[in-house]
């Protein structure tokens, strides 16, 4: 499938934000653009990374994010910016509407799910259900 995990996620539940229709399934920010361009640079043989759910966490799911070499038939592909992101067919109907993001903190980074599906998380952020 793909090589070991990248990165933590967190997921925040948006509320009262509609979900437009956009051409992509998912939409990232530029700072986002930025970490996944980092990420790739000295990996030639990973074309994007992956985004899956998962189930597991106190709330029911949680994402993963993996470098992939290639689109399975089923994936979903977001090109924005020159980088490629792939959305596993498990998670493409959680992640409409949702932003993605790279967030650094003193404390952390982690790429975040800014998601408005989403109608519950635990405490942590780690985990939601829809």
């Amino acid at each position: 499938m793909s090589a070991s995990m990248v990165a933590r996620a967190t997921v925040r539940a948006v509320s009262k934000r509609k979900i437009l229709a956009t051409r992509a399934a998912l939409t990232l920010t530029p700072s986002a653009v930025n970490r996944i361009r980092t990420l790739l640079q000295d990996k030639p043989e990973y074309i994007g990374l992956k985004v899956g759910v998962r189930t597991r966490g106190c709330n029911g799911m949680t994402y993963t994010l993996d470098f992939t070499t290639q689109k399975e038939q089923a994936d979903e592909e977001v090109l924005q910016d020159g980088v490629r992101v792939f959305i596993e067919k498990k998670a493409q109907l959680t992640l409409l509407g949702t932003e993605m993001d790279f967030v650094e903190t003193q404390l952390s980074s982690e790429f975040v799910f800014n998601n408005p599906n989403i109608k519950g998380t635990c405490g942590c952020g780690e985990s939601f259900n829809v």
